[in-house]
């Protein structure tokens, strides 16, 4: 499930870059988050994808 969010939440940031809409600075907040959950899930050993 968390892949999934961190899927649509890059697709939206690239939006959000393309569009410069007033959400950009939310979106790319959301987006530094479902990195970080990604990083901590390699650090602990889990399947990313």
């Amino acid at each position: 499930m968390l892949e999934t969010i961190a899927v649509i939440l890059l697709i939206l940031w690239v939006l959000g870059l393309s569009t410069a809409t007033t959400m950009g600075g939310l979106i790319h907040v959301l987006l530094v988050i479902a990195v970080v959950v990604i990083l901590v899930r390699v650090i602990q050993g889990r399947r990313v994808l």
